[in-house]
């Protein structure tokens, strides 16, 4: 008989149902800057891969092609100074949400076991853990958590929603707090490329992890440098015995992203100059926003890189959401992503020039 999984959290954005609503009654129509989704075009060298290599009968492999994984590997070398990093230690993913939902259970955590994630964070994390029967436990630093010993720590540098960025030092403590412990390191780095007060540093840097992948993995995804949510194209790589241990488990329940895709994927790695188009776009977009928020007396905070400003009015956020929802704007409410973020609202850079333009003229209006 059927019987239901583990109990999780309402998915978030139902609850504000009626704010969208309102916003979207507005006279000049939405400006959702609710969710980090891509609007803008997918770069024409990805498309024309994807086209080349739609004639693709035969099953993908899991782990990808050889090119897909040199691709990778030159990628994470040339943009992370990632070393040393072996074709054993990268893996492609069908979209990196995929691969942080079903992490704890593919890494065999469980009731009795620990994860500990980020205070401010991405629901997903929680969500892997909780799924597996693990107990969860947000962590602004190691020494909020000194005492105990997790199977598996989560990181996010940039931050979603806060847009933080974990310095080199910061970066260092976690690779020691883990590797004390035994744990797994899991470095989501999807938004790395879209750093703007602060560069960030990825866990893969040896600066950060003293030459030794041991215990570590890093996840990436298209879908923000490369406007690929559509694709599901993503790729984690780092601790070669960790990845090859993923690939296996990955191997009999058909985690496979397509060949079409793997060849897009080939194409947008090898090609930095459509990163610093989009990062242009989103730099304006930001400066648009950023202006106007700050008018209307919004104070923004961190928001050092990635696609958006974690910003507050001074009161609880779902009031702020209330507030932009009257003029037909739509924003995340802090406490998605933690009790902690209560104050604040995730507003997104993603949406198009247009729309960004209409939110900035409502908002100092």
């Amino acid at each position: 008989m059927w019987r239901p999984g583990p109990s999780l959290p309402d998915f978030p954005w139902d609850t504000i149902a009626d704010a969208a609503a309102r916003a979207r009654s507005h006279p000049g129509g939405v400006c959702d800057l609710s969710v980090g989704t891509p609007v803008d075009p997918v770069p024409a060298v990805g498309q024309q891969a994807l086209a080349a290599a739609a004639d693709s009968p035969g099953y993908p492999q899991v782990w990808g092609t050889p090119e897909l994984r040199q691709a990778i590997i030159a990628y994470l070398t040339n943009r992370w100074q990632a070393a040393p990093l072996t074709e054993a230690g990268v893996l492609p993913v069908i979209g990196t949400k995929e691969f942080v939902a079903w992490l704890p259970t593919l890494l065999g955590i469980g009731p009795g076991d620990t994860v500990v994630i980020p205070a401010v964070a991405y629901p997903t994390y929680a969500v892997g853990a909780l799924l597996a029967g693990a107990r969860v436990v947000p962590a602004a630093d190691p020494s909020d958590v000194v005492a105990l010993r997790p199977a598996l720590v989560w990181t996010n540098s940039p931050g979603n929603p806060t847009g933080a960025v974990d310095s080199l030092e910061a970066t260092r403590a976690w690779v020691e707090y883990a590797r004390a412990r035994g744990a797994v390191l899991a470095a989501d780095e999807c938004y790395g490329e879209f750093g703007w007060t602060a560069e960030p540093v990825s866990v893969l840097d040896p600066a950060a992890n003293g030459g030794d992948l041991d215990g570590l993995v890093a996840c990436y995804s298209l879908s923000k440098r490369s406007n690929l949510a559509g694709y599901r194209a993503g790729f984690a790589a780092g601790d070669p015995e960790l990845v090859t241990g993923l690939l296996g488990l990955r191997k009999h329940l058909g985690m496979m992203v397509s060949s079409p895709v793997q060849a897009a994927m080939i194409a947008l790695l090898g090609d930095q100059a459509h990163v610093e188009v989009q990062r242009a776009r989103y730099a304006a977009r930001r400066a648009t926003l950023a202006a106007a928020l700050e008018q209307t007396g919004c104070r923004i905070d961190r928001s050092e890189a990635g696609l958006y400003l974690w910003a507050s009015r001074g009161e609880p956020g779902r009031a702020t959401v209330d507030w932009l929802a009257d003029r037909g704007i739509l924003a995340a409410p802090g406490d998605f992503y933690g009790p902690t973020g209560a104050n604040h609202v995730r507003i997104a850079l993603t949406a198009t020039d247009e729309r960004i333009a209409a939110a900035a003229a409502r908002l100092t209006a």
